[in-house]
């Protein structure tokens, strides 16, 4: 597939080490902009979890200038959309705005990100919302599992610990300790204000030099080593369906196998044409919905398999994923590769059309490999992927203790130690 080279790109980092990257495109009328801080769930101490995702909201709670809903009627006066997300290694506040409108945008985010007053008050709605959230995660199997699967995965660490926090953490976080932490995590260097559409970059610049001039001055943050462990856990709960994960220690971003593994993923059950979608509903109509997936962070992964599946099912379900699994080392096609590496390369270029994707490809790039790769980069890497590669991923995948987690009529779902066996057989 012959991808032209891509010129758009823009990056200008300043004295403090704040970086600014653009990706024009004339093509559209809007403008996709955020900041993505190198700080995530896995950054929080044990006693503080949830911070983050905590710190996340109440930036949107009011600033010295403007209160909440000066800050929600703001970006609708103009049409734009502005919010906020958590993960693991990063946190983004972004925004969508008419290109005439970037001047405000940039301004709002600014703001968020430097004078947040924290108010009491604000605190106490926003920690009752946020609880509402945990337990609606919690009323939600096919969401809360994927929790519990993380902490199996991870026992006892902070890439094991879930994104929203535990409720008796939440309720008791204050808001100097969000302040601090705020300030003692987030610093010019591990945040990135990143921005996609119709836009010039020194426009950008020349915004950004004005409205980040109070950034906090953080020190680099430590985190604490992932150490895939694996394991089981089983949560008996009365509903209509088992909802199984069953995973593998997987490929971390900067392994070199990463883009065989995100290549195999897809091949096994990453579409209607995957191996367990044909297997295990097509022809067996044992479930609903599948689908593997590989998680990568910066020094770990996660290669999983997701079912949902009825209780009298849940008996025959793990037993033919097994055996799917340990076909893959041996029997892959040159027609299954290149249909699975088309299917990645398409969502990679078809994003492309879109400014918020753009955005958040900057962004994380730069967080992640201090530069921006090329659409035609990363293509020819998927290019690269040969079938003796995902051979020695899909050994090195089914070789690792596996992770059981498993909610809802458990009562016939294989057991850890009996999965074990059948993987070694």
């Amino acid at each position: 597939m012959d991808i032209p080279p891509v010129n758009s790109v823009e990056i200008t980092t300043l004295d403090n080490g704040f970086r600014i990257a653009t990706d024009a495109m004339a093509s559209v009328e809007t403008v996709s902009l955020g900041v993505w801080v190198g700080i995530g769930t896995r950054h929080e101490e044990a006693a503080e979890n949830g911070v983050s995702h905590l710190l996340e909201h109440m930036a949107f709670k009011g600033t010295k200038r403007r209160s909440a809903r000066d800050i929600a009627v703001e970006i609708e006066n103009v049409g734009g959309v502005l919010n906020a997300y958590t993960g693991r290694e990063q946190t983004a506040y972004y925004a969508k705005v008419l290109s005439n409108d970037l001047p405000l945008a940039v301004d709002i985010i600014a703001d968020i990100l430097q004078h947040s007053t924290y108010d009491a008050t604000e605190l106490e709605r926003e920690r009752g919302v946020i609880l509402q959230e945990i337990g609606q995660a919690e009323d939600t199997p096919d969401d809360i599992v994927f929790d519990y699967f993380q902490e199996a995965a991870f026992p006892g660490q902070s890439m094991g610990r879930p994104v929203l926090g535990r409720a008796e953490i939440i309720e008791g976080l204050q808001a100097d300790a969000i302040a601090r932490y705020q300030t003692s995590r987030y610093r010019p260097g591990n945040m990135v204000l990143a921005a996609a559409g119709r836009l010039e970059h020194r426009h950008l610049v020349d915004l950004a030099v004005k409205a980040f001039d109070s950034l906090p001055r953080g020190n680099t943050a430590t985190v604490e080593p992932a150490r895939y462990q694996g394991g089981e856990s089983r949560y008996a709960r009365e509903l209509e369906q088992a909802h199984i994960l069953l995973g593998f220690d997987g490929i971390g971003i900067h392994d070199p196998d990463y883009y065989a593994s995100a290549v195999l993923s897809q091949l096994f059950g990453g579409g209607m044409s995957s191996r367990l979608f044909q297997e295990v509903r097509e022809k067996r109509g044992l479930v609903y919905g599948i689908h593997s997936f590989a998680s990568a962070w910066n020094d770990a992964g996660l290669f999983g398999i997701y079912a949902g599946t009825g209780e009298d099912e849940a008996k025959e379900l793990l037993p033919i994923v097994c055996d799917e699994l340990l076909k893959l080392p041996h029997d892959i096609s040159e027609e299954e590769l290149r249909r699975a590496s088309a299917q990645l390369k398409a969502g990679i270029l078809m994003a492309r059309e879109k400014t918020s994707a753009r955005c958040e490809h900057l962004a994380s790039q730069l967080l992640t490999h201090d530069r921006v790769m090329t659409p035609a980069e990363i293509v020819a890497k998927v290019d690269a992927v040969t079938i003796a590669d995902l051979a020695r991923v899909a050994s090195r995948l089914i070789k690792s203790n596996p992770t059981l987690t498993a909610m809802g009529p458990v009562g016939h779902v294989m057991d850890l130690a009996s999965l074990r066996g059948r993987l070694q057989a």
